[in-house]
């Protein structure tokens, strides 16, 4: 059975996500923030996808899908984000993600992508689009528009 991580700081959200994906024969870990995800990531056995949220205390998405992504061992999992906010907002945070669903999500189609995505894993990723996404990071972080 393969694992899937869920980070989500609603525990009725997450709870829900869990029961869903153990009918369909998943193993299922959660997270309630990226912190404890990356905690988790590092320590323990790594799945096959991580379904995160966007807005979570203590370390957000876009914060736990770079971290994800700059660490040689975890940028082969597929990344999909969860939010009620637009994916214009997610994508300014964090571009490498494989897979957006607005909340609140729809079964069907959320099970159908989690098949696809543990099927097919993600391709690589290049260093050079890691070293672009930590820099458009800092800029957003110092509110420095890019190209200024």
């Amino acid at each position: 059975m393969k694992l899937v991580l869920i980070v989500e700081d609603e525990y009725g959200n997450a709870e829900i996500l869990q029961l869903l994906l153990e009918a369909e024969g998943y193993r299922v870990t959660a997270a309630s923030n990226g912190l404890q995800a990356l905690d988790l990531l590092r320590d323990g056995e790594k799945p096959a996808l991580i379904l995160s949220d966007f807005m979570m205390p203590i370390m957000d998405g876009g914060e736990f899908g770079t971290a994800v992504r700059q660490d040689a061992t975890l940028r082969h999992i597929p990344f999909v984000f969860m939010s009620a906010t637009s994916e214009d907002v997610v994508r300014k945070a964090f571009q490498h993600y494989d897979a957006f669903m607005v909340k609140p999500v729809e079964i069907d189609p959320l099970l159908a992508l989690v098949k696809r995505l543990v099927a097919e894993g993600r391709p690589p990723l290049a260093d050079s689009d890691l070293a672009e996404e930590s820099m458009r990071q800092l800029l957003q972080e110092m509110r420095v528009p890019p190209g200024n």
